[in-house]
């Protein structure tokens, strides 16, 4: 059978790319090897935030006596339940996409995908059975795995990587966490709030290195906070696995200490999935693991494109997800705009929460900006207040000469939900006095976007 797209892989940048072609009038089949839904939807975005919301009710449930709640006798967590819930969740989620599939008319083929030949994608199943099917375009969307590094081998017990911690048998008394970025950090705070013993442990002077600095030391301020034991510029050198618990050998700027933790979980980054899916037999080009494309996707063979963790440009399931969009209304002869990666948001679950969009402070002087900065605190909210998150902020970054949003850093409740906000104003260019001008609805966290805008010229009226 001949089809017009196959689609190998069903992240979220596979099956949004299947569905929308199939709109665009297009037959589609996509190859899965694994769960609809990819990483994403069975082992990232989704079971993480249902784990940090069981998190989030436990905190309350610690606390409820600062909202004026009663709870008699112990609160304690149920790791085994969080766990099932978090999977539960995933499934349901899985299951969502078949029935998307279903509805857009796209077909599934189970099984290991390659390349093999013009328009020819070989399909291996889990019995070994190898079929050959025909596209007139493909699209590889293999997404990646968590990176290893040599001196951490994850064994799937003692040394871990993400999937492992999504699904321990039970809860670790202790924990080292090898890096702070959104994986490592996400793990890191939902662990420590249910009680287990957490290090995390940072190679680069701040925690979430791709932050801005002001963002990065509110973070570091509250896990310290809540007696979380943070080492930056600090890197595991080596971990001795022998006995019942891990000794973790961390070289920090003092010298070298010895932690003892029941497992260790690398968070330093992840892996392109480009291995065994045919590239070298049909000369796609790659460079440093990835598949070089251009603006819509193009391979340098024709026919063959590649979107997410696979290309360059951030490992965001909402970035593959806009490829996947771009590179299918351009296989159906549309006109797309190109992906704006400079306007791409990012969020880190953690409490308090992080999010941002474009230019840090600092980056935006070493592309030689002359800028104004807004700044507005939480403690200034009515609605942080009430929620009792009065911690963190919202900071925004103009160009001084146009007025134009180079940039917006935030940490504290909801910022997350709140980031929208600023990248739809980033896209159409709004000045700074035009989101002064734009009323908030209050009492609400948002309001400190329009108060840190105020800020940055001086009009502040809450702080």
């Amino acid at each position: 059978m001949t089809y017009d797209l196959i689609v190998i892989g069903s992240g979220p940048g596979g099956y949004v790319a299947a569905i929308r072609a199939t709109q665009l009038g297009l037959k589609v089949a996509v190859v899965e090897k694994e769960n609809l839904g990819g990483i994403c939807l069975n082992w990232g975005c989704i079971p993480t935030k249902s784990l940090l919301k069981s998190a989030q009710a436990y905190e309350y449930a610690v606390h409820a006596a600062d909202y004026g709640v009663s709870i008699e006798g112990d609160v304690k967590p149920d790791f085994e339940a969080m766990v099932k819930r978090s999977r539960g969740v995933a499934d349901g989620m899985s299951k969502g996409i078949q029935y998307l599939f279903k509805k857009n008319k796209v077909e599934t083929i189970l099984g290991h995908g390659k390349l093999a030949g013009k328009n020819k994608v070989e399909v291996t199943d889990d019995k070994g059975k190898k079929t050959t099917y025909e596209a007139k375009n493909i699209i590889l969307a293999t997404g990646a795995r968590s990176r290893e590094l040599p001196n951490l081998p994850q064994d799937g017990k003692k040394i871990i990587g993400y999937r492992k911690a999504l699904t321990l048998e039970k809860q670790p008394e202790s924990m080292v966490v090898v890096g702070s970025g959104a994986i490592g950090s996400e793990f890191a705070y939902f662990y420590h709030s249910i009680g287990t013993k957490v290090t995390l442990v940072e190679f680069m002077p701040t925690l979430v290195p791709n932050e801005d600095a002001d963002v990065a030391k509110q973070l570091e301020r509250n896990f310290k906070k809540s007696k979380m034991d943070v080492m930056v510029s600090s890197s595991v050198e080596k971990v001795d696995t022998s006995g019942d618990k891990c000794k973790v050998t961390i070289k920090t700027k003092k010298g070298e200490q010895v932690v003892e933790a029941d497992v260790v979980l690398s968070a330093v980054g992840i892996t392109p999935n480009t291995e065994g899916i045919g590239l070298e037999e049909l000369g796609v080009k790659t460079e440093n693991g990835k598949v070089l494309v251009d603006e819509y996707y193009k391979t340098n063979v024709d026919g063959i494109y590649a979107i997410g963790d696979i290309v360059a440009g951030p490992a965001l399931a909402h970035v593959a997800s806009a490829e996947g969009i771009v590179c299918v209304e351009k296989i159906a002869g549309k006109n797309p705009e190109p992906v704006d990666y400079g306007n791409i948001p990012g969020c880190t679950y953690t409490n308090p929460e992080v999010s941002s969009v474009g230019l840090t402070e600092a980056k935006a002087k070493e592309a030689g900006y002359e800028i104004k900065v807004g700044k507005f605190p939480y403690s200034a909210s009515g609605k942080a207040s009430a929620a009792g998150q009065k911690d963190g902020f919202v900071k925004l970054i103009f160009d001084a000469k146009y007025g134009e949003l180079l940039g917006a850093h935030m940490i504290g409740g909801n910022v997350t939900e709140m980031i929208a906000e600023l990248v739809v104003a980033k896209k159409l260019e709004i000045t700074g006095h035009e989101l002064i001008k734009t009323i908030h609805p209050h009492p609400t966290m948002s309001e400190a976007v329009m108060e840190a805008a105020a800020a940055a010229y001086d009009e502040v009226i809450h702080i």
